[in-house]
């Protein structure tokens, strides 16, 4: 008895330290030691592992890396990754059958997978957590994604064009009133952000009052993508994470509760064709997808595309000129400066990618940008040329079966907001003082000051 009485109170103890070992070794293993890894081999002069360190410690686009990763062949082997900037090894890769999407960090064969997927059990709901659609495979996927794609199809896309144009007016007449006197505004807070998160919120059913909370958990969530993350940031991302899904957990009962016409509430009373519906976990895991995929790289989008035509006036007068091109414009802002850096797949099985073979269990790494960037594909590939003819040839939208969902909404925002922008205020001018973001995967600006002439 006394025993017994004396170890009691050690039990929930022991609960408790796994708890709070479980992100410990989650960032041990999907953090701290690839980037030990990879600086190493970047000090050995290994590709890949350069473009990595890179990433981590630039913000601009390492076109010089990309340049040297394809000089080396359509597929690089590097130590620890297969890597290609060759647009149609790209399209290839992303398109195999005998790929799937993401790469297991922690998570493989032997003691330090059990290790890894012991604490990934606790891991909270993010974009690269299953069941998310960027880590799902058909069926599963092919299941999922036809319960949203109607919502975001071209003709439904279209239909919301006419609100997004007029959100968009709302939007540069508040800068107006926040720039009197002359004052600088900051474009990515009062602009490039707050149109698409309006839009897609008002597409998911979210209340007026809770999308600034949405916004913040967003951006607080960004950095999930990337690799090396502090501890520090680690744990703010992960507690970002959490809190998303708390409350998206809460959105969503309120839509069993009071259902509306939104895509949340059809995604609710969706049913497939043996009347099942999305689980609980899924449909987080979607709405969540949705909701941040839906606006977080259109935010880059756009404040990308405002910088760009600020550094190249020639291009902007062009568009005054042929207010026409601003369709094939938005393409080539997607191209030279995408909102998504790259993309990771694993190998499922031995097989041949260009002409390579690659074993079961490799990664492949694609890099979007450096595709976007292919001399063979596309002339002066370096330059930005709103005319170029084939610039919709990108793939800043991926490709395959994972093939971004939003693509469509995000085109007519990109055109909307850009187009918006330079005829509301044609004598507009950046100031000193902007900044890029400090995500690696996710490229956009954090802040972009300016006046509005």
């Amino acid at each position: 008895m006394l025993l017994r009485t004396a170890t009691h109170p050690l039990v929930p103890r022991a609960d408790a330290l796994r708890s709070a070992a479980r992100p410990a070794v989650r960032w041990g293993l999907g953090h701290a030691l690839p980037k030990t890894v990879m600086r190493a081999a970047a000090r050995r002069g290994d590709l890949h592992a350069r473009l990595i360190v890179t990433s981590s410690t630039s913000s601009d686009v390492p076109v010089d890396l990309f340049d040297e990763i394809r000089a080396s062949g359509p597929l690089h082997r590097s130590r620890y990754a297969y890597v290609t900037a060759t647009l149609p090894v790209v399209r290839e890769v992303l398109a195999y059958p005998d790929v799937r999407a993401g790469v297991d960090l922690g998570t493989g064969a032997g003691p330090l997978g059990r290790i890894g997927r012991w604490a990934h059990e606790t891991t909270p709901m993010g974009p690269l957590t299953p069941p998310s659609l960027l880590v799902t495979e058909p069926p599963d996927h092919t299941r999922m994604r036809k319960l949203v794609t109607r919502v975001f199809s071209v003709k439904a896309v279209q239909r919301l064009r006419e609100r997004t144009e007029q959100i968009a007016d709302e939007l540069l007449t508040d800068l107006a009133r926040q720039s009197a006197g002359g004052r600088p505004v900051d474009l990515v807070e009062a602009y490039c952000a707050l149109l698409p998160v309006t839009v897609i919120a008002e597409i998911l059913g979210v209340p007026d009052s809770e999308r600034h909370t949405v916004l913040e958990f967003g951006t607080a969530a960004a950095p999930s993508l990337d690799l090396g993350l502090s501890w520090r940031r680690f744990r703010t991302v992960e507690g970002a994470l959490s809190s998303f899904e708390a409350w998206l957990v809460d959105h969503i009962e309120s839509k069993r509760r009071r259902p509306g016409d939104d895509l949340l509430s059809q995604m609710v009373a969706a049913r497939d064709d043996d009347g099942v519906a999305l689980t609980d976990k899924e449909l987080v895991a979607t709405a969540g997808l949705v909701l941040a995929a839906g606006f977080e790289t259109t935010v880059n989008l756009l404040s990308n595309g405002i910088a760009l035509l600020h550094e190249h006036p020639d291009q902007l007068a062009a568009l005054r000129t042929d207010p026409g091109l601003w369709s094939n414009a938005v393409e080539e802002v997607l191209r030279l400066d995408p909102p998504v850096l790259l993309t990771g797949r694993t190998v499922v099985r031995d097989t041949e990618v260009a002409g390579v073979p690659v074993p079961r269990g490799a990664v492949v790494t694609t890099l979007l940008a450096g595709a976007n960037r292919d001399p063979d594909v596309f002339a002066d590939p370096h330059r930005f040329d709103v005319s170029r003819e084939n610039a919709g040839d990108h793939v800043s939208f991926s490709a395959g079966r994972h093939f971004c969902l939003g693509a469509a909404l995000a085109r007519m925002e990109g055109q909307v907001g850009l187009q918006r922008i330079v005829e509301r205020y044609p004598d507009l001018r950046l100031e000193p003082g902007a900044a890029r973001r400090d995500t690696r995967i996710l490229r956009g600006y954090r802040v972009l000051p300016a006046r509005l002439g």
